[in-house]
């Protein structure tokens, strides 16, 4: 009778010690995949919503322009001379830096 009872408490003991390595693998997940990608959405997000007149952007379809009129939820992007499009400020890959080296030298 002894023996039944010491088997039951140690199955109970057993199964919490089970989860404890998906635990740990949530925990990794978490801190290797989920955390920096919410950091990297950040700071688009805050690098889309700092874009002003006259800053050069790529769109994430990879068109390079320069912008000339912003607005909460659009952006108007001149591609070309004359050639102005409108994009969705979300649509915005990335802000360019000023000065940037040039390309075939």
């Amino acid at each position: 009778m002894l023996d039944f009872l010491a088997a039951g408490g140690a199955s109970a003991g057993g199964g919490l010690i089970g989860f404890i390595p998906i635990i740990g693998m949530v925990l990794i997940f978490w801190f290797l995949i989920i955390r920096p990608q919410m950091k990297q959405q950040k700071a688009h997000r805050e690098k889309v919503s700092a874009v002003k007149r006259n800053d050069k952007i790529v769109t994430s379809s990879g068109i390079v322009g320069k912008v000339t009129k912003v607005d909460d939820e659009y952006a108007e992007v001149e591609i070309a001379q004359g050639v102005r499009v409108q994009v969705v400020k979300s649509m915005i890959g990335d802000v360019l830096q000023p000065g940037g080296k040039p390309a075939n030298d």
